[in-house]
């Protein structure tokens, strides 16, 4: 996330083997309901919800399926994500690995039915005084521990041939971190934006490393609540048409699109220059059809494996002897980790409903 915390709250990932056919568990049956709260918190590429609120593009597509969607700021990113896992949200605007490691993990069976955008930029690696990522080895790295910056880290290491282990990691909050590698003392640092953005105008500052190079890894993501999904289908229909709307008006190089983006920033607290900026480095699907592409591929399969993988090696299971103790499904049948067992859902059908124009 760019404007909010971007931290992991601590929690169990899945994975494991790979199968074609998923035997999994049926989601607990929910009632038909109307009304339904869908939480967000502030980052670039969440803005479209409470724009398209302010617009008046969620009651449009509320209406047509004769319901109220309520979009509900939380101010902080974690308790949006814990507010949902605790059943006072339906659905939630969340990252990848925090979809695994706090709902799924939890237990509570959750799909991902839009793939919003992912990192391209919004996250790096900053060091001083070395020409690329190999003079690294040895040093110790301020950052977010156990967050999306520890990820990145571990995946940069593994790009140059090294691991978590031949660095020192110091715990460092993303309130302090533009302090702290402004001390002569720090000489490396993992951030997300806005604070990258500040990072790397400091002195000697060199970006090393970003998710621009390991595009498609983190992910962010809008999550449903399976079983009320499943009672309320068209509840996914009428967020698929808000989100694609609102996206398509968004990407507009016209005065509407620009006036779109300017209205996102004021919500987000942020001006329209810093805004575009945040969206420079950030992947948008605006387009159902690449985002279902992206849903489907077998990258995705290989990113979630990571990503539970790095988890599980930094103690996130909570005492789980395997990294497969919950499952996760995937479009066309494919599962990872226990089959039996799956609480994190990535569901494809109401994109393809988008991008067919059937909503």
């Amino acid at each position: 996330m760019i404007v909010s915390i971007r931290s992991i709250a601590r929690a169990t990932l899945m994975a494991g083997l790979l199968a074609t056919a998923a035997c999994s568990q049926a989601p607990s049956e929910a009632p038909k309901r109307s009304e339904f709260n869908i939480g967000w918190s502030i980052y670039a590429g969440w803005m479209p919800w409470p724009y398209a609120q302010q617009a008046g593009i969620v009651k449009k597509w509320a209406d047509k399926y004769g319901l109220k969607i309520n979009i509900v700021q939380v101010n902080d990113y974690v308790e949006s994500v814990n507010q949902y896992t605790a059943g006072k949200l339906d659905g939630v605007t969340v990252a990848n690995m925090d979809a695994l490691t706090i709902p799924a993990a939890g237990g509570k069976d959750t799909s991902a039915i839009i793939v919003g955008d992912y990192s391209n930029g919004n996250d790096g690696i900053l060091m001083k005084g070395a020409t690329d990522l190999k003079g690294i080895k040895g040093q110790s790295v301020n950052l977010v521990e156990l967050s999306v910056s520890h990820y990145l880290l571990a995946r940069g290491l593994n790009s140059v041939g090294l691991q978590l282990k031949d660095v020192k990691t110091v715990n460092t909050g993303d309130a302090d971190i533009v302090g702290a590698f402004a001390s002569p003392d720090v000489k490396v640092a993992v951030a997300w934006n806005p604070q990258l953005t500040a990072m790397k105008a400091q002195s000697g500052a060199k970006l090393v490393f970003s998710s621009a190079d390991i595009p498609g890894e983190i992910l962010d993501l809008l999550c449903v609540d399976t079983a009320t999904l499943k009672a309320n289908p068209n509840l996914g229909k009428a967020l698929a048409g808000i989100w694609y709307e609102t996206t398509a008006l968004m990407v507009r190089q016209d005065a509407e699109g620009k006036a779109a983006r300017a209205a996102m920033a004021k919500l987000a607290g942020s001006t329209p220059e810093a805004f575009d900026s945040q969206l420079s480095t950030t992947y948008l699907y605006s387009d159902p059809k690449a985002a279902v592409a992206a849903a489907d591929a077998p990258a995705l399969l290989t990113t979630m494996t990571r990503v539970r993988d790095f988890s599980f090696s930094k103690g996130l299971f909570k005492g789980a002897t395997s990294a497969d103790v919950v499952g996760m499904s995937f479009p066309g049948g494919k599962t990872l980790g226990d089959a039996q067992h799956v609480t994190l859902r990535f569901d494809d059908s109401f994109m393809k409903m988008a991008a067919d124009g059937k909503l």
